[in-house]
């Protein structure tokens, strides 16, 4: 037998999951995230699965990892010193950036500017100069560009980051200065542009390149450590890591690229919801994966998750391919509180994390949590993660009502309820922005909720929206890793063509996508992918002549061979411009990028169906509970998902415990066991 495990590193838990390849069979395991060092908290998950399975560890053939490494050292503003070397007259593309303040009217005046990546002192420009067309301009001037080399070196840069001016259209300067580089600052890790970003405007290629370095020398470090530790564990596996698109990259690559890991964490989830929403027989749904430090949330059309050009992360947007995630600071751990100035009560960003946690995890906390409030009202039972925790009800309701004199509230009770609404409401803005925000109405679309805390809040946000039904896939809290063994190796290439659609040919734009395909298809070969299962997709960003912003739209490579293939790219340009913005502009259409994505097989894990029931869940009711809902305390039911069968339905309210999650069925409403195991809520029908 042969067994494969995916792990999902959060801010409070790291869930591993351990799957018979062959089988299905799955085991759990949920341990406290180690935040001083990762890896120690994920051997000891896959140690603690393996014994549930009584599976030695070197029977594991695969580890697959999603990882916030990139992502917290970008937030923490923990990465490494960058050196940045420019074309003479662009030391400070970093600094002039785009001239966008995020937040609303007058944002400007209590927006605190952050400090670019790599430091203007770090920085330094070379001459030389390449024109939009590619032709050189000015040669490299290779002395002035050592002399300069020099400064770094005093500096002590961990790192260094080359992006020229035009270095899209022609490398060669870039890597020059790369090869000069080993020569100069041997052992320092080397980014240039036209490997991380080949495509035009200046100011994106380079803050992403200089994000590449950034997050380079500590991404390196951690997949080294990883790989050292699990060997050492005794797990002889092969390690890949989950890339922001959904896809896989070797250890290798990740190191090498690791911008790319920036939304590694929430891609594994969807990628989960998505197996989950499939196997009820849907396509259509919004994913909401709450854990205990933050939400993501996404969008997903016919079973195809949408992917964003960009990457955000805290106030940057970095161009990179990602998923279309929005991230909230609502989580479990979400600290609630009572700002002195408006006497409001306020939930999040602040976290108690794993040390010293909710208070209810009796680890220290006292400050009042989601996690609290959720005690308090009795929606979570005495234990959390198979027993690993026990919650302390006193502890809880004690840091609750530290907000009841600030609020003016009667009760406890009340306290906890406004806190669980005002969540709520904070994680319905979230969704409206991957939803209505972009033409797209939640009433016509399922929710998946997931993570540790989604399914108690799952059905809630379902009835602020009006999306049903609400998913509870098995296994909820261990989604993610369930999404980390489903995906695929994945490469993406990209070139900036900038060509007016009226003055080019079908067989030229294929001919400029069978080259990036090649492109791919050699990457993923250097993974040891079989370069014969590969499968394409292939994408433009095109605009109308003038535009100052590109849409981005799928292409049918096969249909490019047909005599109207350029008139199918600009209509489904067309159709998704009136769809964002209700008109249409009389002007030609120009393309400015291309990429193609290449991906090997989906690793698919075998569904394992539930057994027949017979719409009575009374064998798996354990006993009777008190729960506040809607002002007042209500009698619910308690049962043990693993005993529910396929077909039985459980009335609200209710509460349905298992090891990795707890889900919540609201008065008026009922879940229905499907036969892939998911739980599927919807209001009763009068």
């Amino acid at each position: 037998m042969t067994y494969q495990v995916g792990v999902d590193v959060g801010g409070t838990f790291t869930d591993v999951l351990l799957i018979n390849a062959e089988t299905g069979a799955t085991w759990r395991s949920k341990v406290p995230s180690t935040p001083e060092d990762q890896s120690i908290g994920v051997l000891r998950g896959i140690e603690k699965a393996c014994a549930e399975a009584q599976v030695d560890l070197s029977a594991v053939s695969h580890v697959r990892h999603g990882t916030t490494v990139a992502t917290n050292a970008v937030l923490e503003g923990k990465g490494a010193k960058v050196g940045l070397i420019t074309t003479q007259g662009f030391r400070q593309v970093l600094q002039i950036a785009r001239s966008f303040v995020p937040g609303g009217l007058a944002g400007w005046i209590i927006w605190p500017k952050p400090e670019p990546l790599a430091a203007l002192e770090n920085t330094i420009e070379v001459r030389e100069r390449i024109d939009t067309d590619g032709a050189v301009v000015t040669e490299l001037d290779e002395a002035d560009a050592r002399a300069q080399m020099a400064t770094l070196r005093r500096r002590g840069v961990h790192t260094v980051c080359v992006s020229l001016i035009n270095s899209f259209s022609n490398d060669a300067h870039e890597r020059r200065i790369a090869e000069i580089l080993e020569e100069e600052l041997p052992g320092v890790p080397v980014s240039i542009s036209s490997r991380v970003l080949p495509e035009m405007r200046e100011y994106e290629r380079t803050l992403t390149t200089v994000a590449n370095g950034y997050v380079r020398v500590q991404v390196g470090q951690y997949i080294r450590n990883l790989e050292s530790k699990i060997a050492a564990g005794g797990v002889d596996a092969e390690l890949a890591l989950l890339r922001s698109d959904g896809g896989l990259a070797a250890p290798g690559a990740a190191s090498e690229r690791p911008v790319a890991l920036l939304m590694s964490g929430p891609a594994g989830g969807v990628t989960g919801a998505t197996w989950a929403a499939r196997a009820a027989g849907i396509g259509d749904f919004l994913t909401f994966d709450m854990g205990g430090t933050s939400t993501d949330v996404a969008l997903v059309q016919n079973n195809k998750p949408q992917i964003a050009k960009d990457t955000k992360v805290g106030d940057l947007s970095i161009r990179v391919s990602s998923i279309d995630v929005r991230t909230v600071g609502a989580g479990g751990g979400s600290i609630a509180h009572v700002p002195e100035l408006t006497r409001a009560l306020r939930v999040g960003p602040q976290s108690a994390g794993a040390v010293p946690g909710p208070a209810a995890y009796a680890m220290g906390g006292t400050e009042p949590t989601v996690t609290d409030a959720n005690v308090v009202l009795g929606y979570l039972p005495d234990e959390l993660a198979g027993g690993e925790i026990h919650m302390d009800v006193d502890a809880a309701r004690t840091a609750v009502a530290s907000l009841q004199e600030a609020t003016g509230l009667d009760t406890v009770e009340a306290a906890a309820a406004g806190i669980i609404d005002i969540v709520n409401e904070n994680i319905l803005g979230a969704i409206r922005l991957v939803s209505v925000q972009k033409g797209y109405d939640p009433r016509d679309f399922a929710l998946v909720a997931f993570g540790g805390a989604g399914p108690l809040h799952g059905n809630a946000i379902g009835r602020l929206l009006g999306s049903w039904p609400v998913i509870i896939p098995p296994s909820p809290g261990v989604l993610n890793a369930y999404g980390d063994i489903m995906t695929s190796h994945r490469e993406e290439a990209a070139r900036t063509i900038l060509r007016e659609v009226a003055g080019m040919t079908a067989a030229e734009l294929a001919d400029e996508f069978d080259q990036l395909a090649a492109t791919t298809r050699e990457r993923l070969g250097r993974e040891g992918v079989d370069t014969s299962e590969i499968t394409y997709e292939y994408r433009a960003d095109v605009r109308y002549h003038g535009q100052g912003f590109e849409l981005t739209v799928a292409v049918d490579r096969a249909g490019l061979d047909a005599a109207d293939g350029l008139s199918a790219v600009a209509d489904a340009f067309d159709a998704e411009h009136e769809r964002l913005f209700s008109f249409l502009l009389d002007a030609g259409h120009e393309i400015v990028s291309l990429t193609v994505a290449a991906a090997s097989p989906v690793s698919e894990v075998p569904l394992v169906e539930t057994e027949p029931g017979t719409n009575d869940p009374s064998a798996a009711r354990l006993r009777t509970t008190r729960i506040w809902v809607d002002d007042a305390y209500h009698e619910a039911d308690l049962y043990d998902r693993s005993r529910l069968r396929a077909g039985d339905v459980v009335a609200g309210p209710a509460i349905v415990v298992e090891m990795d999650s707890t889900a919540l069925v609201l008065p008026g409403h009922a879940a229905t066991v499907h036969p892939s195991g998911a739980l599927l809520i919807e209001p009763v029908k009068e």
